[in-house]
């Protein structure tokens, strides 16, 4: 009974030891490393690389470890690589740089456009940084671009990295572009990498082909491009308007099962086929509108097909005859016609898929707004 009675003593001063000195031990913690929640990366002279961090500020990081406010630090260093900038900051600050927070890296239009292969393999081989970070090509400088991203309704800095992308599920206008899905597309022999394009607004997305940008698209171009990758809960359009002239009618589409691609060999060169399906609600009204009326709605589900086969031919041919740059992966179809993963690799998609022509179906399904429908 006696010794039962030390044992307990014993777990119950440990238990309070433990509790007491807890948040001493993660205050020491905090006080020694420096979180990193953004890295930008511009040119310099001499084939440097001029590398910015963005550091929480100390005095947000709660004794939980939470992050409390979007309160940040900006430090810039000049070195040969990503990883000496990496040296040279823990040096520069007496702090070790923790990459484990970072949710956000962005590359210099003028950077990228010399090739990022390098560095896209550096932070792919360390461990601290997640595959799930962002990665934006900014037309400004990446310092720039970081210096002046400031979040209005997300009081969380790194909430917001993470978060602002999430608008593409239901524009199209920008796409999920994530390190570990760069560096995925840039080892691939049938697809090529992509990264959301930033300037003032982040619409658009930056093409690669593998580690070298080649080009960019814009918000049409891009929602062709988040179809046809099935990444969109729904998107909006202004379709020409077939009974008025110079007048558009906004509709809301829904597709209504993933893209169906269909790829064959004329010739030698690939012939692709697209088939989209989509139901859509009218959005625009007039007090003389007459969207009840079935003949009228298939004129409009027609001025629907026209206007998007028109935007998903054009983007395919830009992005196959300018870019070369297969950044939808369609090549992956292609290897089921391929006996052997050497006879694919003898093909040669990457050097073919400028030589593809396509043939763009869309079916759509144009309904009134449910208010009216159901009155």
């Amino acid at each position: 009974m006696r010794h039962l009675l030390k044992v307990l003593c014993f777990a119950i001063i440990l238990i309070i030891l433990t509790v007491s000195f807890s948040s001493s031990f993660t205050r020491v913690n905090l006080d020694n490393i420096a979180v990193v929640v953004a890295i930008g990366m511009d040119k310099a002279d001499n084939n440097n690389l001029k590398v910015c961090f963005q550091f929480t500020n100390p005095s947000s990081i709660s004794e939980s470890g939470a992050f409390e406010t979007s309160d940040s630090v900006l430090k810039t260093v000049t070195a040969p690589s990503i990883s000496s900038a990496i040296n040279l900051m823990n040096s520069y600050l007496g702090k070790e740089l923790t990459l484990a927070h970072c949710k956000l890296l962005v590359f210099s239009e003028e950077l990228a456009k010399s090739g990022i292969g390098n560095s896209i393999y550096t932070l792919m081989n360390d461990a601290q940084v997640r595959p799930s970070c962002n990665i934006v090509i900014s037309k400004t400088s990446a310092e720039y671009y970081i210096d002046n991203s400031e979040p209005d309704l997300e009081p969380l800095l790194s909430k917001y990295y993470e978060l602002f992308i999430s608008s593409n599920q239901f524009t199209g206008y920008t796409a999920n572009a994530t390190l570990g899905k760069f560096f995925d597309n840039m080892i691939c022999q049938s697809c090529d990498p992509y990264a959301i394009l930033g300037d003032s607004e982040n619409i658009g997305l930056a093409v690669f082909r593998e580690g070298v940008l080649v080009g960019e698209l814009n918000a049409t171009e891009t929602l062709a491009f988040t179809c046809i990758d099935n990444h969109l809960k729904g998107f909006l359009v202004s379709v020409p308007n077939p009974q008025v002239e110079n007048q558009n009618i906004d509709i809301y589409l829904t597709p209504k099962r993933n893209t169906k691609i269909d790829i064959s060999f004329v010739n030698g060169s690939p012939y692709i086929k697209i088939d989209c399906r989509y139901s859509g609600q009218i959005y625009s009204m007039t007090n003389d509108s007459n969207y009840l009326d079935p003949d009228i709605l298939e004129q409009i589900s027609d001025a629907c097909n026209r206007y998007l086969r028109s935007v998903f031919t054009d983007y395919l041919y830009k992005i196959s005859k300018e870019y070369k740059s297969d950044i939808n992966s369609l090549g992956k179809t292609s290897l089921k016609l391929f006996p052997t993963i050497e006879q694919y690799e003898d093909y040669g998609w990457r050097e073919h898929f400028q030589d593809s022509f396509f043939d763009v179906n869309i079916e759509t399904n144009v309904k009134s707004s449910s208010l009216l429908s159901d009155s």
